[in-house]
């Protein structure tokens, strides 16, 4: 692949807080990425969320469905979401990046920033949408428009849909490795490190599906129960940040340090709260037999490889979370309507086929499956270029 359409650094004249926007690719002139929010965020980091996006697009290439894969980009903002000042730093960055978002950047919720805060910001800012950049791409804008509307609308258990689906698709993809090996659900434990938009929604998905999720991590330490833990509590009991309260923790959970869900003892660990969680040290203590990546970019190279040659298998991020990127698409495009159990049983389809795809690739080529992965996109971009005269 080749550099970047677009790089840019944004410091912020109030705060003095760093923004940044990568454009990776453009298709049909947009890019599709969200915007995150986190302190230490990096124009390093952004650029390879970039590139990681216009992979997690190519592989959704489906020729014969409305949904068009876009190009990737990706913002960020270096700041902790937390801070008082960070809802005005978030308006004016948007009010600095509005070209971008009229022309060629559609962009959302990420790490740190919910997608009713960055409506809010857009909005304020005089913003039709943070998404508007693809609207000219539509059949029907104003039915596409509503129909996305109608879908975040959609709430399940008190939980929007729009939160859920990204989840359903990193339960489908973990799910999927263990049918390839013929793992049984019952009996197979789970760690995950978040318990914000996407790992609470997966730790439901998986517990729903039999496993035991046996720890989770917040921001306040990790809490385990060996016997599993009762998911649906830990999820009424959080805050706006993914934090649960204590005071719903039953008398056989325990509270640990941080880092204890890496050493959990499970099958699965999925980390999907920030990005290089799992670096050369910290894999040591792994004793995992798969690695699920919600989060974007959580486990470093050089620790993948020392994981890979100890057996432990990483589904990489650009397959297990794309089922959020690709919800908003599909159901904007109208291949799905506003409708739970629909868009639960597409991205159920969709992340197991590509799961499916890139594991067994993966095994042909005897490669990691984010080789895999990467190889498959490679493969697609031409398609893409064929179809569209170009792909930049």
């Amino acid at each position: 692949m080749t550099a970047p359409v677009l790089s840019l650094t944004w410091t912020d004249d109030v705060t003095g807080h760093q923004g940044f926007l990568v454009v990776d690719r453009l298709v049909r002139g947009v890019a599709s990425g969200g915007l995150r929010m986190r302190p230490g965020c990096t124009l390093d980091e952004v650029a390879g969320l970039a590139r990681g996006m216009t992979v997690k697009e190519a592989l959704h290439y489906d020729p014969e469905a409305q949904y068009v894969p876009l190009g990737g980009a990706k913002g960020g903002i270096d700041c902790d979401p937390r801070d008082p000042a960070a809802y005005g730093l978030l308006v004016r960055y948007l009010r600095a990046m509005r070209p971008y978002i009229e022309t060629f950047w559609t962009t959302g919720e990420d790490l740190g920033l919910t997608q009713d805060l960055v409506d809010r910001a857009a909005a304020e800012v005089g913003l039709v949408s943070s998404i508007q950049a693809v609207y000219p791409l539509l059949d029907d804008e104003a039915a596409a428009r509503r129909r996305l509307a109608d879908a975040f609308a959609v709430t399940v258990d008190g939980i929007g849909l729009g939160e859920l689906v990204g989840g359903c698709g990193v339960a489908e993809s973990a799910l999927a490795a263990l049918d390839r090996v013929g793992v049984p659900y019952a009996g197979a434990r789970v760690a995950v490190q978040g318990m914000g938009t996407m790992g609470g929604a997966t730790a439901r998905f998986l517990s729903r599906a039999g496993l035991a999720v046996v720890a989770v991590a917040d921001i306040k330490g990790t809490i385990a129960n060996p016997a599993g833990l009762d998911v649906d509590a830990l999820l009424a009991a959080r805050d706006a940040y993914g934090t649960v309260d204590r005071s719903a923790l039953r008398s056989g959970d325990r509270e640990l340090p941080g880092d204890a869900w890496l050493s959990a003892d499970a099958e699965v660990l999925v980390p999907a709260a920030v990005s290089y969680a799992v670096d050369t040290a910290i894999q040591e203590r792994i004793t995992a037999r798969w690695i699920v990546e919600a989060a974007n970019m959580p486990v470093v190279p050089e620790a993948e490889a020392l994981l890979t040659a100890r057996g432990v298998t990483v589904l990489p991020d650009v397959v297990v979370n794309s089922g959020t990127n690709a919800w908003w698409w599909w159901t904007l495009f109208g291949d799905i309507g506003a409708d739970a159990d629909e868009a639960f049983a597409h991205t159920r389809h969709s992340m197991r086929a590509l799961t499916d795809l890139v594991l067994a690739r993966a095994e042909a080529d005897g490669s990691t499956p984010r080789a895999a992965a990467h190889a498959v996109a490679e493969d697609r971009l031409p398609l893409l270029a064929e179809r569209f005269g170009s792909y930049r």
